[in-house]
């Protein structure tokens, strides 16, 4: 039997016989005690649902800019007036206001979102004492856009983030409509926080897949650590399912990887199959999910930093040679 059926079938059994591995643990959790942040979490949906007026529209986009350009997307309108003119135009519309009732019915106060918030940046704050939590603000937007996160601002749509139990839900494919659950909202942010170059230092000069799925892993691993509990289906969007079939079929996976010359290849098309969005990874199975070697990637930093027991989370998060991460790892599955 060739690698390929041999994945295949292993698959097919694993997802029918539910693979009843241990479910996810809490990572390391953090002593926050004496760590006080100042979170700054501000809701804005009802202000933008009581907007009577251009004068008021313009008022507000000119106090909120990144809201305005970013968020909203200025930029794709070809001039303030088309753009005014057809916000306006959706934030008095009735559907609107139905909008909003539905984000209430599901986030009520938003008082468990900002607990969360203020979780992740408290054990943020541990693992770097400088971090200075940005502002938090939520809005709707009519279902046009999720979040923009800066260094100093988070900006949260929560009508994109209903989930299964809302009434509306974006236009998305439905793999991809899985990552916008209410429970999705802080663990995104966590994860762009974890790949962005303010914490995730990595070569420039490496263009290869592995140092792509070392960069995953790491943003995966630092994500994890500021939500110590949440699993980590959560983190990388896979089903409990996809996460048990996975880590049970993680050698053959790798045997993958490994015939197929992916790991040090620069090629863009290579990049998609194993690192790209996709409801599947078909060169793995049918029942492989997308973004295959991004979970490899998380697995190896795991290995990396359980051989490494002196090496902090942020200077995992420095190391910038994904080759010594992935070498010092010994990443091999049985």
């Amino acid at each position: 039997m060739n690698i390929n059926k041999a994945l295949v079938l292993t698959w097919l059994v694993c997802v029918a016989a539910g693979c009843n591995d241990k479910e996810d643990e809490c990572v390391t959790v953090p002593d926050t005690d004496g760590i006080g942040i100042d979170l700054q979490f501000i809701q804005l949906q009802d202000t933008i649902a009581a907007i009577e007026s251009k004068d008021q529209l313009v008022s507000f986009l000119t106090r909120y800019p990144v809201m305005r350009d970013q968020l909203l997307g200025r930029r794709n309108y070809p001039d303030d007036s088309v753009f005014i003119n057809t916000l306006y135009q959706r934030f008095l519309h009735p559907g609107f206001d139905t909008l909003l009732l539905e984000t209430r019915r599901i986030f009520g106060d938003a008082a468990k979102l900002k607990a969360q918030f203020h979780l992740a940046f408290t054990n943020l704050k541990y693992y770097y004492p400088d971090f200075v939590p940005p502002t938090i603000q939520t809005v709707i937007t009519g279902l046009e856009s999720d979040l923009v996160v800066t260094d100093t601002l988070i900006l949260v749509a929560l009508d994109y983030y209903l989930g299964k139990e809302g009434k509306y839900r974006p236009r998305l494919y439905d793999y991809l409509l899985d990552r916008y659950e209410p429970e999705d909202i802080v663990p995104s942010c966590m994860l762009i926080f974890g790949i962005g170059e303010r914490f995730n230092k990595t070569s420039l000069e490496d263009n290869t897949v592995l140092a792509d799925m070392i960069a995953y892993g790491k943003s995966f691993y630092f994500a994890k650590h500021m939500l110590p509990c949440v699993p980590d289906s959560t983190f990388i969007w896979y089903s409990a399912r996809d996460i048990r079939g996975a880590r049970k079929n993680e050698d053959l996976i790798w045997a993958r990887l490994i015939e197929d010359q992916v790991l040090f290849s620069t090629n863009h098309v290579i990049k998609q199959k194993y690192l790209g969005e996709r409801p599947k990874t078909l060169e793995v199975g049918e029942d492989c999910p997308g973004r295959i070697a991004q979970w490899v990637g998380w697995e190896i930093v795991k290995k990396y930093m359980d051989s490494h027991p002196d090496v902090t989370l942020a200077q995992l998060m420095s190391t910038s040679d994904p080759q010594q991460v992935f070498r010092e790892s010994r990443y091999k599955p049985e």
